[in-house]
Protein backbone atom coordinates (compact mmCIF):
# COMPACT_ATOMS: atom_id res chain seq x y z
CA UNK A 1 0.00 0.00 0.00
CA UNK A 2 2.71 2.36 0.89
CA UNK A 3 4.41 1.99 -2.41
CA UNK A 4 1.45 2.37 -4.01
CA UNK A 5 0.56 5.53 -2.21
CA UNK A 6 4.07 7.27 -3.59
CA UNK A 7 3.44 5.79 -7.30
CA UNK A 8 0.22 8.00 -6.86
CA UNK A 9 1.97 10.84 -5.70
CA UNK A 10 4.58 10.78 -8.10
CA UNK A 11 2.08 10.85 -10.79
CA UNK A 12 0.17 13.54 -9.47
CA UNK A 13 3.37 15.63 -9.11
CA UNK A 14 4.27 14.93 -12.88
CA UNK A 15 0.82 15.79 -13.92
CA UNK A 16 0.69 19.21 -11.99
CA UNK A 17 4.26 20.11 -12.99
CA UNK A 18 3.13 19.31 -17.10
CA UNK A 19 0.42 21.42 -16.71
CA UNK A 20 2.76 24.25 -15.63
CA UNK A 21 4.95 24.23 -18.26
CA UNK A 22 2.27 23.79 -21.10
CA UNK A 23 2.46 26.47 -23.37
CA UNK A 24 -0.90 28.56 -24.13
CA UNK A 25 -1.41 28.13 -27.92
CA UNK A 26 -0.45 30.70 -29.93
CA UNK A 27 -3.67 33.01 -31.28
CA UNK A 28 -3.11 33.44 -34.92
CA UNK A 29 -5.13 35.10 -37.30
CA UNK A 30 -5.39 36.45 -40.77
CA UNK A 31 -3.89 36.69 -43.27
CA UNK A 32 -6.17 39.74 -44.16
CA UNK A 33 -4.31 40.00 -48.35
CA UNK A 34 -3.50 36.97 -50.13
CA UNK A 35 -1.43 36.87 -53.19
CA UNK A 36 -0.17 34.40 -55.37
CA UNK A 37 2.01 34.84 -58.81
CA UNK A 38 1.93 32.30 -61.15
CA UNK A 39 5.48 32.38 -63.44
CA UNK A 40 5.60 29.97 -66.34
CA UNK A 41 8.35 29.75 -69.39
CA UNK A 42 6.96 28.08 -72.18
CA UNK A 43 8.50 27.04 -75.78
CA UNK A 44 7.49 24.81 -78.61
CA UNK A 45 3.82 24.14 -78.39
CA UNK A 46 3.75 24.96 -74.87
CA UNK A 47 3.58 28.05 -75.61
CA UNK A 48 0.60 30.75 -75.20
CA UNK A 49 -1.60 30.04 -78.20
CA UNK A 50 -0.27 27.50 -79.42
CA UNK A 51 -2.00 24.55 -77.55
CA UNK A 52 -1.40 24.76 -73.84
CA UNK A 53 -3.97 21.36 -73.56
CA UNK A 54 -5.34 22.28 -76.64
CA UNK A 55 -4.38 21.80 -80.65
CA UNK A 56 -1.84 24.11 -81.84
CA UNK A 57 -3.92 25.73 -85.32
CA UNK A 58 -1.34 24.98 -88.29
CA UNK A 59 -0.31 28.08 -89.09
CA UNK A 60 1.37 27.86 -85.26
CA UNK A 61 3.14 24.54 -86.37
CA UNK A 62 4.16 25.92 -88.84
CA UNK A 63 5.36 29.26 -87.86
CA UNK A 64 7.55 26.78 -84.65
CA UNK A 65 8.75 25.02 -87.56
CA UNK A 66 10.44 27.39 -89.76
CA UNK A 67 12.26 29.57 -86.90
CA UNK A 68 9.44 30.98 -84.65
CA UNK A 69 8.58 29.47 -81.24
CA UNK A 70 11.56 30.90 -78.86
CA UNK A 71 10.80 30.05 -75.05
CA UNK A 72 8.46 33.04 -73.40
CA UNK A 73 7.77 33.99 -70.03
CA UNK A 74 4.48 34.80 -68.85
CA UNK A 75 2.98 36.01 -65.42
CA UNK A 76 -0.47 35.48 -63.81
CA UNK A 77 -1.36 37.58 -60.92
CA UNK A 78 -4.04 37.09 -58.40
CA UNK A 79 -4.84 38.99 -55.25
CA UNK A 80 -7.40 38.19 -52.62
CA UNK A 81 -8.19 40.18 -49.17
CA UNK A 82 -10.99 40.03 -46.39
CA UNK A 83 -11.30 44.14 -46.47
CA UNK A 84 -13.84 45.89 -48.68
CA UNK A 85 -12.95 48.76 -50.44
CA UNK A 86 -14.42 52.24 -49.66
CA UNK A 87 -15.00 52.69 -53.41
CA UNK A 88 -14.38 51.24 -56.81
CA UNK A 89 -11.30 48.89 -56.02
CA UNK A 90 -8.22 49.52 -57.25
CA UNK A 91 -4.62 47.29 -57.21
CA UNK A 92 -1.71 47.36 -58.54
CA UNK A 93 1.68 45.60 -58.95
CA UNK A 94 4.66 47.75 -59.21
CA UNK A 95 7.15 44.80 -60.76
CA UNK A 96 11.14 45.44 -60.84
CA UNK A 97 12.23 47.30 -64.12
CA UNK A 98 13.96 44.16 -64.94
CA UNK A 99 10.39 42.15 -65.78
CA UNK A 100 10.36 44.20 -69.36
CA UNK A 101 6.25 44.93 -68.99
CA UNK A 102 6.11 48.24 -68.02
CA UNK A 103 6.35 49.90 -64.49
CA UNK A 104 2.74 49.03 -63.26
CA UNK A 105 0.54 46.01 -63.82
CA UNK A 106 -3.41 46.95 -63.28
CA UNK A 107 -4.98 44.30 -60.93
CA UNK A 108 -8.33 44.71 -62.30
CA UNK A 109 -11.12 43.63 -60.53
CA UNK A 110 -13.79 41.75 -62.75
CA UNK A 111 -17.38 43.58 -63.04
CA UNK A 112 -20.32 41.18 -62.16
CA UNK A 113 -22.11 40.00 -64.74
CA UNK A 114 -25.33 41.79 -65.66
CA UNK A 115 -28.86 41.37 -64.44
CA UNK A 116 -30.44 39.83 -67.36
CA UNK A 117 -33.83 41.00 -67.78
CA UNK A 118 -37.02 38.41 -67.65
CA UNK A 119 -38.38 37.85 -71.49
CA UNK A 120 -41.00 36.41 -72.87
CA UNK A 121 -39.53 32.98 -74.85
CA UNK A 122 -40.78 32.04 -78.35
CA UNK A 123 -42.83 28.63 -78.51
CA UNK A 124 -40.56 25.63 -78.57
CA UNK A 125 -40.70 24.32 -82.22
CA UNK A 126 -41.15 19.95 -82.28
CA UNK A 127 -38.30 18.60 -82.27
CA UNK A 128 -37.99 16.18 -85.57
CA UNK A 129 -36.60 12.62 -83.87
CA UNK A 130 -33.40 11.82 -86.17
CA UNK A 131 -31.89 8.68 -87.04
CA UNK A 132 -29.49 7.91 -84.30
CA UNK A 133 -25.85 7.79 -85.18
CA UNK A 134 -24.30 5.02 -83.14
CA UNK A 135 -21.02 6.35 -81.58
CA UNK A 136 -18.13 4.79 -83.33
CA UNK A 137 -13.87 4.55 -82.33
CA UNK A 138 -12.39 3.55 -79.21
CA UNK A 139 -9.45 5.09 -76.80
CA UNK A 140 -6.24 3.38 -75.86
CA UNK A 141 -4.64 4.46 -72.58
CA UNK A 142 -0.69 3.72 -72.18
CA UNK A 143 1.51 4.56 -69.61
CA UNK A 144 5.03 4.31 -68.26
CA UNK A 145 8.83 4.81 -69.89
CA UNK A 146 9.50 1.93 -72.04
CA UNK A 147 10.74 0.05 -74.86
CA UNK A 148 7.84 -1.84 -74.71
CA UNK A 149 4.41 -1.35 -72.76
CA UNK A 150 4.08 -3.33 -69.89
CA UNK A 151 1.84 -6.35 -69.68
CA UNK A 152 -2.09 -5.75 -69.46
CA UNK A 153 -1.59 -2.29 -72.03
CA UNK A 154 -3.25 -0.68 -73.74
CA UNK A 155 -6.51 -0.27 -71.86
CA UNK A 156 -9.16 0.30 -74.36
CA UNK A 157 -12.13 1.81 -74.19
CA UNK A 158 -14.71 1.10 -76.70
CA UNK A 159 -17.24 4.10 -77.64
CA UNK A 160 -20.10 2.02 -78.83
CA UNK A 161 -20.38 -0.39 -75.98
CA UNK A 162 -20.11 2.32 -73.12
CA UNK A 163 -22.82 3.87 -75.24
CA UNK A 164 -24.56 0.71 -74.63
CA UNK A 165 -24.04 1.09 -70.78
CA UNK A 166 -21.50 -1.52 -70.71
CA UNK A 167 -18.91 -0.83 -68.28
CA UNK A 168 -14.85 -1.43 -69.99
CA UNK A 169 -12.69 -2.71 -67.86
CA UNK A 170 -10.63 -0.06 -68.06
CA UNK A 171 -13.05 2.77 -66.96
CA UNK A 172 -11.74 3.01 -63.76
CA UNK A 173 -8.31 4.35 -65.12
CA UNK A 174 -10.24 7.52 -65.57
CA UNK A 175 -11.64 7.77 -62.51
CA UNK A 176 -8.48 6.91 -60.61
CA UNK A 177 -6.63 9.97 -59.35
CA UNK A 178 -2.99 10.41 -58.45
CA UNK A 179 -3.63 11.83 -54.82
CA UNK A 180 -2.54 15.50 -55.74
CA UNK A 181 -4.62 18.23 -54.72
CA UNK A 182 -5.72 21.59 -57.18
CA UNK A 183 -4.07 24.35 -55.95
CA UNK A 184 -6.82 26.85 -55.02
CA UNK A 185 -5.35 30.25 -55.52
CA UNK A 186 -7.13 33.65 -54.76
CA UNK A 187 -10.84 34.04 -56.88
CA UNK A 188 -13.66 36.63 -56.71
CA UNK A 189 -15.97 34.01 -54.97
CA UNK A 190 -13.24 33.18 -52.08
CA UNK A 191 -12.49 36.68 -50.77
CA UNK A 192 -14.63 40.27 -50.44
CA UNK A 193 -12.64 41.73 -53.10
CA UNK A 194 -10.38 40.40 -55.55
CA UNK A 195 -7.91 41.57 -58.86
CA UNK A 196 -6.24 40.05 -61.10
CA UNK A 197 -3.25 40.76 -64.05
CA UNK A 198 -3.78 39.76 -67.08
CA UNK A 199 -6.94 41.11 -67.42
CA UNK A 200 -9.28 42.55 -70.18
CA UNK A 201 -7.55 46.63 -69.84
CA UNK A 202 -3.87 45.33 -69.46
CA UNK A 203 -2.86 42.33 -71.63
CA UNK A 204 1.19 43.77 -71.75
CA UNK A 205 3.52 41.16 -72.69
CA UNK A 206 6.51 39.70 -70.50
CA UNK A 207 9.00 38.91 -73.19
CA UNK A 208 11.43 36.27 -72.84
CA UNK A 209 13.99 38.34 -71.23
CA UNK A 210 12.41 39.14 -68.58
CA UNK A 211 13.36 38.64 -64.72
CA UNK A 212 11.54 38.64 -61.26
CA UNK A 213 14.70 39.15 -59.58
CA UNK A 214 14.15 42.32 -57.47
CA UNK A 215 11.90 44.26 -55.57
CA UNK A 216 7.90 43.76 -56.12
CA UNK A 217 5.36 46.02 -54.71
CA UNK A 218 1.84 45.56 -54.21
CA UNK A 219 -0.96 48.48 -53.29
CA UNK A 220 -4.88 48.72 -53.36
CA UNK A 221 -7.59 50.40 -51.28
CA UNK A 222 -8.52 46.63 -50.24
CA UNK A 223 -5.43 45.66 -49.32
CA UNK A 224 -2.22 46.32 -46.87
CA UNK A 225 0.53 47.50 -48.77
CA UNK A 226 2.69 44.28 -49.62
CA UNK A 227 6.69 44.35 -50.37
CA UNK A 228 8.87 41.52 -51.09
CA UNK A 229 12.03 40.47 -52.63
CA UNK A 230 12.73 38.17 -55.19
CA UNK A 231 16.62 36.73 -55.73
CA UNK A 232 18.23 35.17 -58.61
CA UNK A 233 17.21 31.61 -57.19
CA UNK A 234 14.03 32.70 -57.29
CA UNK A 235 13.43 33.99 -61.09
CA UNK A 236 11.75 32.08 -63.73
CA UNK A 237 12.29 28.60 -64.65
CA UNK A 238 14.91 28.36 -67.58
CA UNK A 239 13.61 26.77 -70.96
CA UNK A 240 12.98 23.13 -71.10
CA UNK A 241 14.54 22.19 -73.82
CA UNK A 242 14.41 19.02 -75.44
CA UNK A 243 17.91 17.50 -76.42
CA UNK A 244 16.69 14.23 -77.78
CA UNK A 245 13.09 13.29 -79.81
CA UNK A 246 13.74 10.86 -82.26
CA UNK A 247 12.03 7.68 -83.12
CA UNK A 248 13.79 4.54 -83.44
CA UNK A 249 13.32 2.47 -86.65
CA UNK A 250 10.76 -0.21 -85.68
CA UNK A 251 11.12 0.40 -81.99
CA UNK A 252 10.41 3.25 -79.25
CA UNK A 253 10.93 6.78 -79.66
CA UNK A 254 13.61 8.44 -77.35
CA UNK A 255 12.99 11.35 -75.55
CA UNK A 256 15.84 13.70 -73.52
CA UNK A 257 16.15 16.82 -72.19
CA UNK A 258 18.57 19.26 -70.44
CA UNK A 259 18.13 19.55 -66.71
CA UNK A 260 16.08 22.73 -65.51
CA UNK A 261 17.57 24.74 -62.60
CA UNK A 262 14.70 24.58 -59.44
CA UNK A 263 13.09 21.95 -61.23
CA UNK A 264 11.44 19.44 -58.69
CA UNK A 265 9.92 17.04 -61.11
CA UNK A 266 8.89 16.02 -64.65
CA UNK A 267 6.07 14.91 -66.51
CA UNK A 268 5.35 13.94 -70.06
CA UNK A 269 2.10 13.07 -71.89
CA UNK A 270 1.43 12.22 -75.68
CA UNK A 271 -2.50 12.28 -77.54
CA UNK A 272 -2.23 11.28 -80.86
CA UNK A 273 -4.90 9.60 -83.50
CA UNK A 274 -5.92 7.19 -86.25
CA UNK A 275 -8.52 6.13 -88.70
CA UNK A 276 -11.49 8.55 -88.99
CA UNK A 277 -10.62 9.06 -92.44
CA UNK A 278 -12.62 7.20 -95.45
CA UNK A 279 -14.83 5.83 -93.08
CA UNK A 280 -13.07 4.52 -90.45
CA UNK A 281 -13.70 4.61 -87.06
CA UNK A 282 -11.29 7.06 -85.07
CA UNK A 283 -8.81 5.61 -82.28
CA UNK A 284 -7.40 8.66 -79.90
CA UNK A 285 -4.32 7.46 -78.19
CA UNK A 286 -2.83 8.37 -74.33
CA UNK A 287 0.07 8.05 -72.88
CA UNK A 288 1.46 9.79 -69.81
CA UNK A 289 4.89 8.99 -68.26
CA UNK A 290 3.24 7.96 -65.25
CA UNK A 291 4.70 4.61 -63.64
CA UNK A 292 1.51 3.79 -61.95
CA UNK A 293 -2.18 3.45 -63.66
CA UNK A 294 -3.81 6.44 -62.96
CA UNK A 295 -5.11 9.09 -64.98
CA UNK A 296 -1.89 11.18 -65.52
CA UNK A 297 -3.38 13.12 -68.36
CA UNK A 298 -5.27 15.74 -66.50
CA UNK A 299 -2.27 17.30 -64.37
CA UNK A 300 -2.64 20.91 -62.87
CA UNK A 301 -0.59 23.28 -64.44
CA UNK A 302 1.30 24.22 -61.11
CA UNK A 303 1.66 21.25 -57.79
CA UNK A 304 2.55 21.63 -54.70
CA UNK A 305 5.70 21.08 -53.14
CA UNK A 306 4.65 18.01 -50.93
CA UNK A 307 2.12 16.26 -53.63
CA UNK A 308 5.64 16.61 -56.39
CA UNK A 309 7.57 15.18 -53.20
CA UNK A 310 4.90 12.34 -53.27
CA UNK A 311 4.55 12.27 -57.08
CA UNK A 312 8.14 11.11 -57.05
CA UNK A 313 8.25 8.61 -54.51
CA UNK A 314 5.25 6.83 -55.68
CA UNK A 315 6.74 7.10 -59.54
CA UNK A 316 3.67 9.06 -61.00
CA UNK A 317 6.11 12.10 -61.59
CA UNK A 318 9.53 11.32 -62.82
CA UNK A 319 12.39 12.90 -60.83
CA UNK A 320 14.60 15.97 -60.32
CA UNK A 321 17.24 14.08 -61.77
CA UNK A 322 15.49 12.26 -64.69
CA UNK A 323 16.73 13.47 -68.30
CA UNK A 324 15.06 11.05 -70.61
CA UNK A 325 11.93 8.48 -71.22
CA UNK A 326 11.12 6.84 -73.86
CA UNK A 327 7.88 6.26 -75.18
CA UNK A 328 7.10 2.73 -76.13
CA UNK A 329 7.10 1.34 -79.24
CA UNK A 330 3.13 0.59 -79.18
CA UNK A 331 2.20 3.88 -78.49
CA UNK A 332 4.47 5.40 -81.53
CA UNK A 333 3.02 2.18 -83.75
CA UNK A 334 -0.90 3.56 -82.77
CA UNK A 335 0.08 7.37 -82.80
CA UNK A 336 2.65 8.08 -85.22
CA UNK A 337 1.96 11.56 -85.73
CA UNK A 338 1.10 12.19 -81.90
CA UNK A 339 1.83 15.44 -79.67
CA UNK A 340 4.05 15.75 -77.11
CA UNK A 341 3.66 17.90 -73.95
CA UNK A 342 6.49 18.25 -71.38
CA UNK A 343 6.16 20.05 -68.00
CA UNK A 344 9.29 20.63 -65.78
CA UNK A 345 7.01 21.79 -61.82
CA UNK A 346 9.33 24.18 -60.09
CA UNK A 347 9.27 25.18 -56.34
CA UNK A 348 7.98 27.66 -54.36
CA UNK A 349 8.93 31.11 -53.41
CA UNK A 350 6.26 31.94 -49.79
CA UNK A 351 6.33 35.16 -47.67
CA UNK A 352 4.62 36.24 -45.19
CA UNK A 353 4.33 39.54 -42.66
CA UNK A 354 4.91 40.42 -40.24
CA UNK A 355 7.23 37.34 -39.09
CA UNK A 356 6.18 34.74 -36.52
CA UNK A 357 6.48 35.80 -32.92
CA UNK A 358 8.58 33.67 -31.09
CA UNK A 359 6.66 34.37 -27.82
CA UNK A 360 3.53 32.13 -28.11
CA UNK A 361 1.83 34.73 -25.69
CA UNK A 362 2.17 37.23 -28.10
CA UNK A 363 -0.74 37.15 -30.92
CA UNK A 364 0.20 36.31 -34.35
CA UNK A 365 -2.14 38.84 -36.99
CA UNK A 366 -1.16 38.64 -40.28
CA UNK A 367 -1.24 41.19 -42.68
CA UNK A 368 -0.52 39.14 -45.79
CA UNK A 369 0.85 36.07 -47.33
CA UNK A 370 2.78 35.78 -50.85
CA UNK A 371 3.45 32.86 -53.11
CA UNK A 372 5.28 32.40 -56.25
CA UNK A 373 4.35 29.39 -58.01
CA UNK A 374 6.80 28.30 -61.22
CA UNK A 375 6.13 25.71 -63.85
CA UNK A 376 8.25 25.24 -67.38
CA UNK A 377 6.52 23.75 -70.51
CA UNK A 378 7.31 22.47 -74.18
CA UNK A 379 6.14 20.69 -76.37
CA UNK A 380 6.62 19.36 -80.67
CA UNK A 381 5.14 16.14 -83.12
CA UNK A 382 6.59 13.06 -81.15
CA UNK A 383 9.38 12.00 -83.18
CA UNK A 384 10.22 15.29 -85.02
CA UNK A 385 13.18 17.42 -83.94
CA UNK A 386 11.89 21.19 -83.80
CA UNK A 387 13.97 23.57 -85.80
CA UNK A 388 11.75 26.25 -83.78
CA UNK A 389 13.79 25.79 -80.97
CA UNK A 390 17.19 26.47 -81.88
CA UNK A 391 16.60 28.67 -85.66
CA UNK A 392 14.95 26.51 -88.35
CA UNK A 393 15.05 27.76 -92.23
CA UNK A 394 12.62 28.87 -93.85
CA UNK A 395 9.82 26.44 -95.20
CA UNK A 396 10.64 24.90 -98.62
CA UNK A 397 9.22 27.11 -101.90
CA UNK A 398 8.72 30.20 -99.37
CA UNK A 399 10.13 33.93 -99.96
CA UNK A 400 13.03 34.38 -96.93
CA UNK A 401 11.86 37.27 -95.37
CA UNK A 402 13.29 40.30 -96.82
CA UNK A 403 14.19 38.33 -100.01
CA UNK A 404 12.64 40.13 -103.51
CA UNK A 405 11.15 38.18 -105.89
CA UNK A 406 13.76 37.51 -108.90
CA UNK A 407 16.71 36.95 -106.48
CA UNK A 408 18.58 33.81 -105.91
CA UNK A 409 16.86 32.46 -103.27
CA UNK A 410 18.67 29.27 -101.28
CA UNK A 411 18.18 25.95 -102.03
CA UNK A 412 14.79 24.13 -100.73
CA UNK A 413 15.17 22.53 -97.47
CA UNK A 414 14.75 18.61 -97.74
CA UNK A 415 13.49 18.06 -93.87
CA UNK A 416 11.18 21.08 -94.28
CA UNK A 417 9.53 19.83 -96.77
CA UNK A 418 8.71 16.49 -95.14
CA UNK A 419 7.62 18.51 -92.15
CA UNK A 420 5.00 19.70 -94.33
CA UNK A 421 4.20 16.68 -96.03
CA UNK A 422 3.54 14.78 -92.05
CA UNK A 423 1.38 17.87 -91.20
CA UNK A 424 -0.43 17.42 -94.23
CA UNK A 425 -1.02 13.45 -93.33
CA UNK A 426 -2.62 14.76 -90.36
CA UNK A 427 -5.52 15.81 -91.34
CA UNK A 428 -8.88 16.66 -89.18
CA UNK A 429 -6.25 16.42 -86.24
CA UNK A 430 -5.09 20.21 -86.45
CA UNK A 431 -7.59 23.04 -87.51
CA UNK A 432 -6.83 24.93 -90.64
Amino acid sequence: MRIGHRMALLTGAAVVASAATAQPAQKVTGPVAVYWMSASTQSGFGMPGAGGGGRPSMSQIMGMMNGGGGAQHSLVLQLGSSEHPAGDPSAEHLPPTGLGAGPSLPLVSPEAPPTPTPREEPPEKPQIPQEYQKPKGRMLIFWGCGEHAKPGQPVVLDFAEMSAGKIPPGMSLLSKGLDIRRMQPPSPGRYAAYGDWPNAKSRTTVPGTGSLVGQHTVHGDYSPEIKFSLDPNQDFLGPLVLTTNTKTPGGPAQLGWAPVSGAEAYAATVVGAGGGRGGGDATVVLWSSSDVEAAAFGLPDYIAPGDLARGVENRTLMGPQTTSCQVPKEVVDAAPQGFLQMVAYGREANFVYPPRPADPKIAWNRQWEVKVRYRSATGGLLGMTMPGMGGGRAAAGATPVGAQPGQDQPPPDPAAARRRAILNGLGGLIPH
